[in-house]
């Protein structure tokens, strides 16, 4: 039957602090309300949400400033299962590792680089979260029936991912290969019957050349995941997040949650954003040379005013038990959206492929008929 695993479940570490008004207890980022909640009490305090770090920051000064790290005090916990390392306070203790359920957990030496100055608060609850797991792991044919009834469901936490924004000019040199169809009129013979008939038709071909020019594009918000953690394709089936929604990086946000420090630095994400920005340039200029097929065969890019924003997105991880193997699944923080690994059966699959092909079979029969 489902159950919390509460003895070998990774425990949530607050990230942050913050005092009760009422009993002196400490609250919690509530996503419902969007403030702050005693669980002693039950007293709220509102955040007042502020939108005073939208502003880009400099790429080329990012090295040579301290204004952007951290102003708290933190500490850097490393997972040495999984490699993930998380920001707290520097009073807290992590007994385990949030994203893998690792009990190897030390501290670093890193300091947490640089502080995020916009996030997206979470706007769906643990419960709601659950809600969607249940949902999810009961609408899949394909899962063995006896899952939904024994799989072990691990603490779910809430977590903060680590992203980058970059925004840029480019001017670029292209050197493209344009093809253009023309048509000529072929005669050939084809035998009907055996006996050679004359055919005349109109066969499609292509006239190349070679054209350079120069492109120039703005690219704002190339959004590059910083962090490792979280398997790829699990993250990519739970986006888009809705990145009007981002506002500035408060404590209050961050209680009772994890913020992941970024695995991929400021420069090694720009070089990711360049990538981004090349494929878009090339459909670009694709669309904007004249011909029926365009080939850019040679680019050169030069980056201008570059800047950058770091930020946190919210989702909840967990994972669960079936057959003694785990199965990992993320909840997108603030759409919902679920997306996870899960075991599938051998004889569902079976059946389904044996129905199509009878099915296909009996279909060929009657026309045949």
């Amino acid at each position: 039957m489902t159950s919390f695993d509460d003895q070998q479940q990774p425990v949530v570490e607050h990230t942050e602090n913050i005092k009760c008004t009422s009993c002196g207890g400490n609250t919690e980022y509530n996503p419902e309300s969007k403030g702050l909640k005693c669980p002693f009490c039950g007293h709220e305090m509102p955040i007042e949400a502020t939108y005073n770090h939208t502003v880009e920051l400099d790429f080329e000064s990012a090295g040579n400033s301290r204004n952007h790290l951290w102003q708290e005090e933190k500490r850097v916990f490393q997972c040495q299962n999984c490699g993930a390392e998380s920001v707290l306070d520097a009073n807290v203790v992590a007994d385990f590792c949030s994203f893998c359920g690792s009990s190897h957990i030390s501290v670093t030496e890193k300091d947490a680089g640089i502080q995020p100055g916009l996030l997206i608060p979470f706007q769906i609850s643990q419960d709601q979260a659950l809600d969607k797991f249940r949902v999810w792991i009961k609408g899949h044919f394909f899962a063995p029936t006896q899952l939904k009834k024994t799989y072990r469901l691990h603490k779910i936490s809430g977590a903060y991912l680590p992203y980058w924004t970059y925004d840029s000019h480019t001017q670029s040199h292209y050197v493209v290969r344009v093809g253009n169809y023309y048509y000529e009129t072929v005669t050939r013979t084809v035998y009907e019957d055996g006996k050679p008939k004359q055919v005349t038709e109109q066969v499609q071909k292509i006239r190349w050349h070679q054209e350079s020019g120069n492109y120039r594009e703005f690219f704002d918000d190339v959004l590059i995941k910083a962090s490792s953690t979280v398997e790829p394709k699990l993250l990519q089936k739970v986006q888009p997040f809705q990145l009007t929604s981002l506002t500035d990086y408060k404590l209050e946000y961050m209680s009772g949650f994890l913020a992941e420090r970024y695995q991929t630095s400021l420069q090694q994400g720009f070089t990711e954003a360049q990538d981004v920005m090349k494929n878009g340039i090339t459909r670009g200029i694709e669309r904007s040379v004249a011909g029926d097929i365009v080939q850019v065969v040679n680019l050169s890019t030069d980056y201008t005013n570059i800047t950058y924003k770091h930020i946190l997105l919210p989702i909840w991880i967990s994972s669960f038990h079936f057959n003694q193997k785990v199965y990992q699944f993320i909840v997108n923080g603030q759409t919902g959206k679920v997306s996870g690994n899960y075991p599938l059966s051998i004889m569902k699959i079976v059946f389904v492929s044996i129905s199509v092909l009878i099915v296909l079979l009996m279909v060929y029969l009657f026309l045949e008929s």
